[in-house]
């Protein structure tokens, strides 16, 4: 048997080696042992040197081995993988082995059969498995990155729909996929997460693998390890595209819809003016009701449903303020607001102006508006972050019973108050008229609560 130390560089590091209690050898690009460690030789083969170190399987495993061996030279990679061993006493011994590149032609291999390091690598095998799974079986492209956010992990459905040849998008590779006019903002909100350690969300168009863009959602969430720290980044890209193209031909319709609906406002308004032009005596009651229209616009406005772009801005405007503004086309002596005002803005003006407006409109039609008597008062108090709004109706038409079918007014004001901004509403059918109580959170009606 030839030991050969000048393979191993300095006496000392040869002294090292040869005693740790691990199996330690040195391949070269053929897989021919050059060198093993005292207990490769003490325990596996005596005499290894010159020889194949896979002769030392069992003959199950050696085919296999022999496959990846050949693969990992070839991709400069080497190999990772669980084998079993034949050792010197015929026992048969699992080990994890592990062979990486030394210099150009020659190949360093560390072996264990320490259990609980093989149940654990077993385990990351089989975890990793399972996550190739489920993320496959996903209709979202999900990726993965190192905690620096180099991408190393793309499931199937990223190529499905990329239609990208399979590793060109690793690292920054994946810069590319964007659209050009997308590129800066969704770095900077990338390397925002990354220094910052929160999560990622981001609309922008990605390349399909027709040639052209569609809207995605991209998200992402980091993976913590026990002390804190990101291990990985886990996330996924929806496609919006449909839905996204579906709400822009929307907001186009209900635009001009709204537009339309202004223009018969201010049809009506010409007219009644124009009338009051052959009556001087009317003037002043045509200018009151050219007023109310007018006001009816501006509630139309503030109260149709909005998106992103259309919100009406309010800029510091208080609750007393929409409220008011939804109200100025009554009569002024048959309401009243009062108690406590708070800061609104577009995230809670238009669910609010939804509500209050379907309100003051049956409050019109059938309540305390729609006669001469009738009064309505809205009272708003506050109690820490709590804040309550009252609606109270007196001297409208008697209120026989309570209405037995839900109207469309019930069902907007359960999608503005409770799913939009996670209030309560309750309704009280008094018989001199309705009563409606509305639990808010101050925070729920401004952007930054």
């Amino acid at each position: 048997m030839t030991i050969m130390p000048d393979l191993v560089t300095g006496e000392a590091l040869h002294r090292i080696v040869e005693r740790v209690p691990v199996f330690t050898w040195i391949l070269d690009d053929d897989g021919i042992t050059r060198w093993a460690n005292a207990r490769w030789r003490r325990e596996i083969d005596d005499d290894p040197v010159g020889h194949r170190w896979t002769r030392n399987l069992i003959a199950a495993d050696t085919a296999t081995v022999d496959d990846a061996w050949r693969r990992g030279v070839a991709s400069g990679d080497g190999l990772a993988l669980t084998t079993t061993l034949i050792a010197r006493d015929g026992k048969t011994r699992r080990i994890g082995v592990r062979i990486r590149r030394d210099t150009d032609a020659r190949w360093i291999a560390i072996a264990t059969d320490d259990e609980a390091q093989l149940r654990a690598e077993t385990a990351r095998d089989a975890s990793r498995a399972e996550f190739d799974v489920l993320t496959n079986a996903m209709p979202q492209m999900v990726w993965a990155t190192r905690p620096d956010g180099h991408h190393d992990y793309y499931n199937a459905q990223w190529y499905r729909f990329t239609g990208v040849p399979e590793g060109t998008t690793d690292g920054e590779g994946w810069s590319n996929m964007f659209h050009p006019d997308d590129q800066d903002r969704a770095w900077s909100r990338w390397r925002h997460s990354l220094s910052t350690g929160e999560p990622y969300e981001i609309e922008y168009r990605l390349r399909h693998r027709s040639g052209g863009y569609r809207w995605v959602l991209g998200r992402a969430l980091p993976v913590r390890g026990e002390d804190g720290a990101i291990t990985r980044w886990i996330g996924t890209c929806t496609d919006i595209d449909s839905a996204k193209r579906a709400a822009e031909q929307n907001e186009i319709l209900s635009r001009e819809l709204s537009h339309r609906i202004k223009n018969i406002f201010a049809v009506i308004s010409g007219l009644v003016r124009m009338s009051a032009r052959r009556m001087p005596a009317m003037r002043d009651f045509a200018d009151d009701l050219a007023g109310r229209i007018a006001a009816l616009g501006t509630a139309h406005d503030l109260a149709r449903p909005h998106s992103e772009r259309s919100r009406p801005s309010v800029g510091d405007a208080t609750l007393h303020t929409v409220l008011c503004e939804l109200l100025s086309p009554y009569a002024a002596e048959q309401w009243r607001v009062s108690g406590d005002d708070v800061a609104i803005d577009d995230r809670g003006a238009t669910p609010i102006a939804l509500v209050f407006h379907e309100l003051a409109t049956n409050a019109a039609k059938y309540g305390a508006l729609s006669t001469p008597d009738g009064t309505l008062t809205i009272e708003t108090s506050v109690s820490g972050e709590d804040l309550t709004i009252a609606w109270r109706e007196t001297g409208g038409p008697a209120i026989g019973a309570v209405p037995e079918a839900t109207g469309f007014g019930t069902r907007l004001a359960a999608l503005s108050i409770e799913q939009q901004l996670g209030g309560t509403i309750e309704r009280d059918w008094r018989a001199e008229g309705l009563s409606v109580t509305i639990g808010l959170t101050r925070g729920s009606l401004v952007r930054d609560g």
